[in-house]
């Protein structure tokens, strides 16, 4: 049974940080290429960041140079350091594994992220 757990959400302040954790299970973790994505309210998913399995990583426009996903194989977690936030930044933010040979992909969760004071 595939499982993605994320974890690292909550409420921050304008111009703080947090940092979210997806820790797969029932996976061959490195196999797979890993993204966050976020979902707004009204507002269509959206890819964040991803990371393939040669740690080549891809972001956001919006989230260039504030945000940074990492990778653990060992500990089969990806991670999303997320820096200066902005209002506009807060959704739920969802975990994603795919696979690219079989096109197979599977989702956590989600976590919410708020921003406000």
């Amino acid at each position: 049974q595939v499982q993605l757990v994320e974890s690292g959400g909550g409420l921050v302040q304008p111009g703080g940080s947090l940092r979210l954790s997806c820790a797969a299970s029932g996976i061959i973790f490195s196999d797979y290429v890993m993204g966050w994505y976020r979902q707004a309210p009204g507002r269509q998913r959206e890819l964040v960041a991803r990371i393939d399995i040669l740690d080549t990583r891809n972001y956001a426009d919006s989230v260039k140079d504030r945000f940074s996903i990492s990778r653990d194989n060992a500990k089969n977690t990806v991670y999303l350091q997320m820096n200066s936030l902005k209002p506009e930044d807060m959704a739920v933010y969802y975990c994603n594994a795919f696979w690219s040979i079989i096109r197979r992909d599977y989702w956590g969760q989600g976590t919410q992220v708020t921003v406000s004071s």
